[in-house]
């Protein structure tokens, strides 16, 4: 397993981390056994980074994290956790909170739920409309102070919050969706993160399995998000998918799977880029850690191009109340 570092300030992580929510239910019902043995196979291969909110499942994802680290050593492992979101009793969401005591709520639950004295990378899941960023920032900053947090990170926020957040404090890594289907980050949020020297950890880097190379409508259950989303509705899927069969034929000649050309184009997009992966079953992380031995050549990635040109993918990445939500998409800044 290679290891990149995390942005110039943060910490030398492997070069690819490990998606935690969909042990929580957000892809429909999960397998607590499975997940925790996704787990342990996934620091037995190197993996280093572990990535959770405390909002997925409600607290079951980072005690199902902590349940999977129980007498493995603390130093073993990087936790990246966000926080911030509301939820109700019924599941629902409503709205964030990154009031500077709420940050500290927040943390003090998560410290405990996980079992550990201190978080290796903390981060508000959003832009809270209500509270400058200075803030939040600075909330987590003390915890720092403290020994509670290592890093602080930020998640879908556009360039003018990255500056403001990296003024009152060193920010190790963005975290927002980056995959030959979401290229947004190009335009404006990378040059900004680059120029910050802050690394990117990239979720969706399968599109929400879309561009996996399994999807089939048959997978998507009641309890499944992706019922929701755009990219995945009639007349969208359709078109996606014909972009996933142009990959096909890139991956067949390498020898190697749909996911894996995915996986490693965002990986060769830059050594500050950490492609998440959020396998939630052995084989699926075996075939993801299959992307590290991956090399894309200059003849590939023109391929890669012509086959998902920027821009191709049908329908938006969230729906649109939950657009609303990212700042990242809008840049504003706050």
């Amino acid at each position: 397993m290679g290891h990149r570092p995390l942005g110039a300030t943060g910490p030398r992580v492997s070069a690819l981390g490990l998606g935690c929510m969909g042990m929580s239910g957000m892809y429909g019902p999960a397998d607590r056994t499975e997940s925790i043995a996704t787990i342990h196979a996934a620091l037995d291969a190197g993996i280093t980074l572990l990535d959770t909110g405390d909002f997925y499942g409600m607290g079951h994802n980072e005690m199902l994290i902590g349940e999977a680290l129980r007498g493995r050593a603390r130093e073993q492992v990087l936790i990246s956790v966000k926080f911030g979101a509301l939820r109700d009793a019924a599941g629902g969401w409503s709205g964030y909170d990154a009031r500077p005591h709420a940050v500290k709520n927040f943390l003090a639950y998560s410290l405990q739920r996980l079992g550990v004295d201190y978080i290796d990378i903390y981060r508000p899941a959003r832009l809270d409309p209500d509270v400058p960023i200075e803030d939040t920032i600075g909330a987590i900053a003390d915890a720092v102070r403290a020994g509670w947090v290592r890093h602080i990170g930020l998640s879908e926020v556009g360039p003018a919050t990255l500056r403001r957040a990296a003024a009152v404090h060193p920010i190790c890594d963005l975290q927002i969706e980056y995959s030959l289907l979401s290229r947004g980050i190009e335009d404006a949020i990378l040059p900004a993160c680059r120029e910050l020297g802050i690394g990117i950890t990239a979720y969706g880097v399968l599109a929400r399995g879309l561009i996996g190379g399994h999807w089939r409508a048959d997978t998507v259950s009641a309890g499944d998000f992706r019922v929701l989303s755009p990219r995945f509705q009639a007349g969208n899927v359709a078109r996606n998918l014909a972009l996933v069969d142009a990959l096909r034929t890139i991956a067949a000649a390498k020898g190697a799977s749909v996911a894996q050309v995915a996986i490693a184009w965002v990986a060769a997009q830059g050594a500050d880029i950490v492609p998440l992966v959020g396998a939630r079953r052995r084989d699926r992380l075996a075939e993801a850690l299959g992307a590290c031995d991956l090399r894309l050549t200059a003849e590939d990635l023109a391929a890669i191009a012509q086959a998902v040109p920027k821009g191709a993918a049908a329908g938006a990445r969230y729906p649109a109340a939950q657009m609303a939500h990212l700042d990242s998409e809008h840049g504003h800044g706050g």
